[in-house]
């Protein structure tokens, strides 16, 4: 394959390839926009006709760029909340000022780059996939040619661009892949410039797989630290339990980002998430829930051999207990996803169940059961948690002054009830706690119960402090994430555990 007719290393002081006058190219998916608006539109079609799935096939078999324009069709991809390349909007927008000629050249549907190219106002023209052609690799070549001859430039990303960059004038990349990189490397193609806005690497996976809500697993424990069972079997059962939950749990917030991504990319905050904000590929994210709920499910399967292996008389009486919980926790937050969040009070009711269901889970992975004075109060606790998020939400939106938008339900005057069920379960969370210090089974396991009541006022404080910042609107709209950063919070959980050890 022949070389491009000018040389891409020619040096170009102004930053500016060759002339303005030379049509400048740009691919969209990868390039111009970090994500991949093909897998963007499959996945919101997942979400507000996951009936059409079933379609895909059909589609599919008459081409890929008859896949495309139906997807296209059957939903409005939000082409304003995108994650563009900045660097590369804003190169495009001092080429256009100086009266370069740009056309948005796409795989994608011609039904979506015209959205594109409408919203952004820089470009002379569109050269997309037609629902019969798929103009990508050779086809875009060729369409080109036909158009430009040989003299215009092209911008791509990936492994597909690269006859398009070898035949055309001062090539350039964007969030260049490996294989494209290869590829240019072995036919000695030098880019004259490359824009990269993208965040990777191991930072934006432990962002995307929220490893700090893995604390949320650590109720996982509180049956047989509750029991005050120190067996090495039960120990590594729950150790088990809780890598085990946090993979599932891992897996399905990715799937919950995945299925909002362009919520996310319209809130003030969660736009920078890794998917949302296209730093890494939902394909890849795809690929990861599938490791992750495997390796969750090997876990939970060799979990009663190992208790039985480490300490065989403390071998499960149900060894499978364990895994109908986590296949349980998987279906429910699957259905959180699709459904649940979009119903008004269901979706803080099942949340709040699902950090009960850890504690269940705990107690089927040690063969220890929970009392039920700790599953009334896990419930009553975890329903404030549930409500304070909403709350904040919603508070957080009403002092920018926006609607809320993300489908669930919620009105701005929904405030005022939404606090009230909340505090009011936090402190019945308490009161539930005083019966279970009075109650001699519970004082029991302890030396000096009485020192328990001290959890009160300890309890008391950290709830009215949490409640108390949401209403302020100074609340991280995640309990969790501001229980385990907050040093008010951290210090209180340092005096709660200094009062049970104080009651052994």
């Amino acid at each position: 394959m022949s070389m491009p007719l000018s040389s891409a290393s020619e040096p170009h002081a102004t930053g500016l390839p060759l002339t303005v006058g030379t049509p400048l190219c740009v691919d969209l998916d990868g390039t111009l926009v970090k994500s991949d608006t093909l897998v963007d539109s499959t996945l919101a079609l997942a979400r507000q006709h996951p009936l059409l799935l079933l379609q895909l096939p059909r589609w599919l078999a008459a081409g890929k760029a008859s896949l495309k324009q139906h997807i296209t069709a059957a939903v409005a991809l939000d082409v304003t909340h995108l994650p563009y390349n900045r660097e590369l909007i804003q190169f495009l927008e001092q080429q256009h000022a100086a009266g370069r000629p740009l056309y948005l050249a796409t795989a994608a549907d011609k039904a979506l780059a015209e959205r594109v190219a409408a919203h952004l106002k820089i470009f002379s023209g569109v050269l997309a996939s037609d629902g019969t052609v798929n103009l990508a690799g050779r086809n875009k070549l060729a369409a080109f040619q036909s158009r430009f001859g040989d003299d215009f430039s092209y911008i791509g990303n990936a492994a597909p661009d690269l006859p398009l960059l070898m035949h055309c004038k001062a090539p350039m990349v964007a969030n260049p892949d490996a294989s494209l990189r290869a590829g240019l490397k072995k036919a000695g193609v030098v880019p004259v410039r490359t824009f990269n806005d993208r965040t990777t690497g191991l930072k934006a996976w432990l962002k995307a797989i929220r490893l700090h809500q893995w604390a949320k697993n650590v109720l996982i424990f509180l049956p047989v630290l509750l029991a005050h069972n120190w067996d090495l079997g039960l120990m590594a059962g729950s150790l088990m339990a809780f890598l085990s939950f946090g993979l599932c749990a891992s897996a399905t917030y990715i799937v919950n980002d995945l299925l909002d991504l362009e919520a996310d990319r319209k809130h003030v905050k969660k736009r920078r998430r890794p998917f949302a904000s296209g730093d890494l590929s939902a394909i890849s994210g795809v690929l990861v829930v599938g490791l992750f709920l495997l390796a969750s499910l090997a876990i939970a399967v060799l979990l009663p051999s190992v208790v039985a292996h480490v300490s065989p008389e403390s071998a499960l009486a149900f060894p499978h207990k364990f895994l109908i919980w986590l296949c349980l926790y998987a279906v429910t937050t699957s259905a959180y996803s699709f459904w649940l969040k979009r119903m008004v009070l269901v979706d803080v009711i099942v949340l709040s169940g699902l950090y009960t269901v850890r504690i269940i889970a705990g107690a089927a992975a040690t063969g220890i059961p929970i009392s039920p004075w700790l599953a009334a109060f896990s419930i009553f606790f975890f329903l404030s948690l549930a409500f304070v998020k909403r709350f904040a939400e919603l508070e957080s939106l009403r002092l920018r002054g926006a609607a809320p938008a993300n489908g669930r339900g919620y009105l701005l005057a929904d405030i005022e009830q939404l606090r009230s069920f909340g505090s009011a379960s936090g402190y019945v969370s308490v009161f539930v706690l005083t019966y279970y210090i009075s109650n001699l089974e519970g004082a029991s396991l302890y030396s000096h119960p009485t020192r328990l009541w001290l959890l009160l006022p300890v309890l008391l404080l950290w709830i009215s402090q949490l409640w108390l910042l949401a209403s302020r609107g100074q609340l991280n709209e995640d309990p969790v994430v501001y229980a385990i950063t907050d040093r008010r919070s951290l210090l209180l959980g340092v005096l709660l555990v200094i009062v049970i050890l104080s009651a052994l």
